[in-house]
């Protein structure tokens, strides 16, 4: 039995068939898990010693009168929908960062009947863009990672506190120390090297502005 045919037959004893009424004639839940399955798909980054990638976070958007709807069933859905696509990634072999996160929200542009899957590789840290935090890191599309006073790891290993979806990345590849005044980025022996404003470094001191180049990620330091 696949990962579609278990969601389903979960859903039947979840709430006794209420979810056939709900989606009749309209969109039905199997179909947004098929569309995850395609985004996981459609998303792989392949990583060292040839594993593949594919996003951990997704969002269900969902047309308005939908999403009304479902709104008494929204929460056990996107539980069911996270469990299936972890079931269906871990058949296929494929790797994620930490546990598979489903969202349903409200998308106004969408007709009744439609729906709108997103899909993203996760690495925890992010916050939302524009909130203070002092100290922080800024990728190229606007994810902002605070820095706490200590060390805080880079790279794309289960260690490191700032976890980069890059193949280029070394499982740890650089240290930021923060004091609560100054940031000193260290390359901790990483495979590609650390770069900061076009040249290749073992220590530096960062200044506001200063671009950081590990593997194909570019971060931003920022005061």
């Amino acid at each position: 039995m696949g990962a579609l045919q278990r969601f389903e037959k979960r859903l039947e004893g979840m709430v006794e068939g209420t979810f056939a009424k709900v989606f009749k004639g309209v969109v039905h839940p199997v179909e947004i898990l098929n569309a995850m399955q395609g985004e996981a798909q459609a998303n792989q980054s392949h990583m060292t010693g040839g594993r593949i990638l594919v996003p951990n976070r997704y969002l269900i958007a969902l047309a308005p009168a939908d999403h009304s709807r479902l709104a008494p069933f929204a929460a056990a859905l996107a539980q069911e929908l996270a469990q299936s696509q972890a079931e269906y990634v871990g058949e296929q072999g494929w790797a994620v960062y930490g546990d598979i996160v489903v969202e349903i929200t409200r998308g106004d542009d969408l007709a009744t009947g439609l729906f709108r899957v997103s899909a993203q590789v996760y690495t925890g840290g992010e916050v939302t863009p524009g909130e203070g935090h002092g100290v922080r890191l800024v990728t190229e599309d606007g994810q902002n990672y605070p820095l706490a006073e200590g060390a805080t790891i880079i790279g794309r290993g289960e260690q490191a506190s700032l976890r980069l979806a890059d193949v280029g990345a070394s499982r740890q590849h650089a240290r930021v120390d923060y004091d609560g005044h100054r940031a000193l980025l260290t390359d901790l022996g990483s495979a590609n090297g650390s770069v900061v404003n076009g040249r290749r470094i073992d220590t530096v001191i960062l200044h506001p502005g200063d671009e950081i180049l590990i593997g194909s990620t570019r971060l931003s330091f920022r005061v």
